[in-house]
């Protein structure tokens, strides 16, 4: 009886074979430039708020960079006073409040999020303009409508009408369902077309 080693048996193993699905899809590709991308966007949206935004910001508020913004709730038993950062009052073993850093992360966490949202607005409006500039193609009988647009190649998936799961926005088929999807097929093909949902339900 031969004896496999143990790469051998890792290679044979559903989890191996499950793996290295994974990692040839494009979707992972897309994740790990998404992760490099996002983390340099994190550093440079830091230094404009650590360096450009709160600086004069802190100015006006605290009269020093915005950062060095404490209270005092208790000085430390040297006491020594006045303390000029947070660093200073908690190595004297004060306790503190930290305004100015809680206003830091709060403008940060705006910042970003309001980034996003005008990323997620404007990729949603384009994809809209594009696929209503297609249907109207498709209705003057300009474009082929069981072929996918430049715009359904991206990844971007929606959702089957038939069984509520997650398919490529290019797909006419639903992979899990098998019902055909309305919108990308033709009228007289979906006539005879056979849909899986309706010939549960009539039976």
């Amino acid at each position: 009886m031969p004896v496999l080693n143990v790469r051998d048996r890792v290679k044979n193993s559903g989890v191996w074979h499950d793996f290295k699905e994974f990692i040839q899809r494009g979707n992972i590709i897309d994740l790990g430039v998404g992760l490099v991308i996002g983390g340099a966007f994190s550093k440079v949206l830091n230094s404009f708020v650590d360096d450009i935004l709160t600086p004069p910001l802190g100015l006006v508020i605290a009269g020093s960079n915005l950062e060095n913004w404490f209270i005092v709730l208790k000085y430390g038993p040297e006491g020594k006073k006045p303390y000029t950062t947070p660093e200073e009052a908690q190595k004297d073993g004060a306790v503190t409040e930290n305004v100015g850093r809680f206003l830091m992360t709060a403008i940060n966490f705006l910042l970003v999020a309001i980034t996003l949202f005008l990323i997620i607005f404007i990729a949603t409006r384009f994809r809209s303009w594009r696929l209503s500039r297609r249907q109207k193609k498709i209705s003057n009988g300009d474009v082929d409508a069981t072929k996918p647009d430049d715009a359904d190649a991206s990844g971007v998936t929606k959702t089957c009408q038939w069984c509520n799961a997650n398919v490529p926005v290019a797909a006419v088929k639903c992979m899990y369902c098998a019902s055909y999807l309305h919108e990308k097929v033709p009228t007289e093909l979906l006539n005879k077309a056979a849909q899986p949902a309706l010939i549960e339900l009539d039976g």
